[in-house]
C-alpha cells in the first residue's frame, strides 16, 4: 500500500513541480514527516536520494551514509515525479502568468505556515 502511497505523492509532486516550477523538496519534505511520519532527517535524505543525479548526489551521500535515506521511498517517488512533472508543466502552458503567481505564491504561504506551526 505505501508503495502506491509513494508513486502517489511522486506524481502530485511532479505536477505541482511541473506546474510551478518549484523543487519537489517543498513538497515531498512535508509530506514525508506529516503523512508518512518520517523524521526531518529522513524526509530530507529521502528526497535528495530521489533527486540524487546530479543534483543531491554528495548531500545524500551524507545523509545515507547516517542512516536517513530510505531508497525505496526514495525510487517509488522519483517514478511517480517523472511522470507527474510532465502532466503539470503541459497544465501550467495553459494558465496565465499572473494566476500561476498567485499559485505559487499560496503554495509556499501554506507550506511556511504548516511547518512554522508543527512541533
Amino acid at each position: 500500500m505505501s508503495l502506491i502511497l509513494y508513486i502517489a505523492l511522486g506524481l502530485i509532486t511532479g505536477i505541482i513541480s511541473g506546474l510551478l516550477g518549484i523543487g519537489g523538496g517543498i513538497i515531498v519534505i512535508p509530506a514525508l514527516v506529516y503523512i508518512f511520519k518520517m523524521s526531518q532527517h529522513q524526509a530530507q535524505g529521502t528526497t535528495l536520494a530521489f533527486l540524487v543525479l546530479p543534483i543531491g548526489l554528495l548531500a545524500a551521500l551524507v545523509y545515507y551514509k547516517q542512516g536517513y535515506v530510505d531508497i525505496k521511498a526514495a525510487m517509488f517517488i522519483c517514478i511517480g515525479f517523472f511522470i507527474g512533472g510532465l502532466f503539470g508543466a503541459k497544465m501550467a502552458i495553459g494558465i496565465p502568468d499572473i494566476v500561476l503567481r498567485k499559485i505559487f505564491a499560496v503554495a509556499l504561504l501554506l507550506t511556511s505556515v504548516k511547518m512554522f506551526f508543527s512541533k
